[in-house]
């Protein structure tokens, strides 16, 4: 059980942060060169991402499933996000753009995202018996005790923590 936890803490990120969920579904499987390559281009992206800090991904988890697979990303900012996500010098673009030009809108594989701006105080959670997770990857690790012990009060500390 290496890298468990074993009590209750919960996480915060200092200031507003981006929740980022991206997904791919595969719907034609016998489309598979529709679908693998748009499968295989996230890889790279994730380990540019994780070789470069400074472009602004603070934490990502995959989770795989079929016929969809999901990613879980923590953003610094949406500025981050957007300056990846159409930068000539990162993976994103020209994947993007392979895409659109082999796939398009032909039904064979969807793809889709979802983008969050978090707020202190406009989130909470909690962790017992759990390696760091989530948001305790992208951000700092609590005792969830005193303050911290209930939801309410692990929101009003990040309030508090904020100047809010």
């Amino acid at each position: 059980m290496n890298g468990i936890i074993d009590r209750r803490v919960c996480a915060e990120i200092d200031g507003p942060f981006v929740l980022f969920l991206i997904g791919i579904r595969i719907n034609r499987l016998w489309k598979v060169n529709s679908w693998l390559p748009t499968f295989q281009a996230m890889g790279p992206m994730i380990a540019e991402l994780s070789r470069r800090p400074e472009l602004g991904l603070l934490h990502n988890r995959t989770h795989f499933g079929f016929p969809a697979t999901m990613l879980v990303q923590y953003w610094r900012s949406v500025d981050a996000l957007q300056a990846f996500a159409t930068s000539r010098d990162q993976l994103h673009l020209p994947a993007w753009q392979r895409f659109n030009k082999a796939v398009g809108s032909n039904g064979d594989v969807g793809i889709w995202h979802e983008t969050y701006l978090i707020n202190p105080g406009d989130y909470e959670n909690v962790y017992n018996n759990m390696p760091a997770w989530g948001l305790g990857r992208a951000g700092t690790i609590h005792d969830a005790v005193g303050p911290r012990a209930r939801a309410e009060g692990r929101r009003q500390v990040q309030q508090m923590t904020t100047g809010e």
